[in-house]
């Protein structure tokens, strides 16, 4: 029994006490404590200044998010949170979280740097429909990949939000650069640590996923030759340290490629004079998927894998050397530009081979597979993108007649720090 519980008078059913002195009971105690406390919440509320309001119920407002925000990007999993549909929506200041020149980032995505003069971009949230979405926290984010390797593997998109995984960490905690390619590629692989959480996070340029040679490691030579049944040989000899990976990849092969299959020329996509099979380019992104899950399942290391999904450009019909693409200052709204046929079907490809990764590994796969679908966040911020702000003051001695502006990438900071605060929801959920 309680420190409080007094037992009940069976005559007149009410509580029997030996103090018939002046002194309140302890339940009348606790409701009169309860009271005042209720009375100074209502002040709080009513006739204090925002500010004030804003610091006292901030922390209760995040602790209650990350204890009960349950995620996953696929919509009817019970009680689950579907991060993939909703709309931006105005928050001043959200994404102004660090200085890319600070956390090295590609000097072409630090449009701050650059000299962008509208920084609007800065001050949109991502707004799920009907479940919140907490900020990024790198506390978090490293507690729960402790004593992990955090690997991304795919094309420039992918290594966008590595990147911005690095900026996000090291704002709030020291780190080590253990490796990076020297010379013109120099961002095409590297590895931090931070030795506070024993966290490593690492990128893979491979734009196909699987092994390929051309274009992908010389951008003098046109075609690229894929070997879909071939792991990438960088990221496959390093897969057995691999905690949690995060995979995307599509607008490379989009674009076209030469085909393989045990060594053997099997057809291409965007290569018309080779007078070979059309494979398009579905059925290769399925291999290429296919293929890589399996040599992530095959050392039976319990790890997280996570299928990123296709973020689109918006250059929308313009050259991409029109100095006036994706010049746009806000994002869309939900509904105000019908563009989701760009990228429904790469999308849905994602989700097929997730689905199919899951059902071959069963129950009791050590291999767990997630989806980060990003493909609708990402085309609505047609604002976020460097444009001609890849280049430092592209606009010094006026307006260009031609001049390729970057609408596929994201500025850093930016929209794609959005994914990364998916990524943290999924890897807190529970398996």
């Amino acid at each position: 029994m309680g420190a409080g519980y007094q037992p009940l008078d069976p005559h007149n059913q009410r509580p029997s006490s030996k103090n018939h002195g002046g002194f309140l009971s302890r339940p009348a105690c606790a409701w009169l404590v309860l009271g005042f406390l209720s009375l100074a919440l209502l002040h709080l509320l009513c006739c204090s200044p925002a500010g004030t309001q804003q610091a006292v119920f901030s922390p209760l407002r995040q602790y209650i998010n990350n204890t009960y925000s349950f995620v996953s990007s696929v919509p009817g999993e019970g009680r689950s949170c579907n991060y993939s549909v909703g709309n931006w929506v105005w928050a001043p200041g959200h994404a102004r979280r660090y200085n890319a020149t600070e956390c090295n980032a590609k000097e072409s995505h630090d449009c701050i740097r650059n000299g962008r003069p509208d920084t609007r971009y800065l001050d949109w949230r991502w707004q799920p429909a009907g479940c919140p979405l907490p900020a990024f926290d790198a506390g978090a984010f490293l507690s729960a990949v402790r004593g992990k390797h955090v690997a991304f593997i795919g094309d420039s998109m992918a290594r966008n939000q590595a990147q911005s995984l690095i900026c996000l960490l090291s704002a709030a905690f020291p780190y080590r650069l253990l490796y990076r390619d020297e010379g013109p590629r120099s961002y095409n692989f590297w590895r931090y640590a931070f030795p506070a959480h024993d966290v490593r996070v690492s990128f893979y340029w491979n734009p196909f996923l699987v092994k390929s040679t051309g274009k992908s490691q010389d951008e003098t030579v046109r075609e690229n030759h894929v070997h879909l049944d071939t792991p990438g040989d960088r990221w496959a000899a390093d897969a057995g340290t691999f905690d949690v990976v995060v995979l995307g990849a599509a607008h490379w092969l989009l674009n076209g490629a030469i085909y393989y299959n045990e060594s053997k020329l099997i057809g291409a996509h965007g290569y018309p004079e080779l007078n070979t099979t059309g494979l398009g380019y579905a059925w290769p992104l399925h291999m290429a998927y296919r293929t890589s899950v399996e040599r992530l399942r095959s050392d039976g290391r319990p790890r997280t894998l996570v299928l990123a999904t296709f973020s689109m450009s918006h250059f929308e019909g313009k050259p991409t050397d029109d100095p006036t693409a994706c010049a746009r200052t806000e994002p869309y709204r939900d509904g105000e530009k019908d563009n989701e046929w760009v990228f429904r079907e790469v999308r849905d490809i994602v989700y097929d081979e997730a689905e199919a990764a899951r059902a071959r590994g069963g129950e009791n796969s050590t291999l767990r597979v997630e989806v980060l679908d990003v493909s609708k966040l990402a085309s609505l911020r047609p604002d976020g993108h460097p444009g001609l702000y890849m280049r430092p003051n592209p606009l010094a001695n006026g307006m260009p007649e031609r001049m390729y502006s970057d609408c596929l990438h994201f500025c850093l900071p930016g929209p794609v720090d959005t994914f990364n605060e998916i990524l943290l929801q999924i890897l807190r959920k529970k398996r």
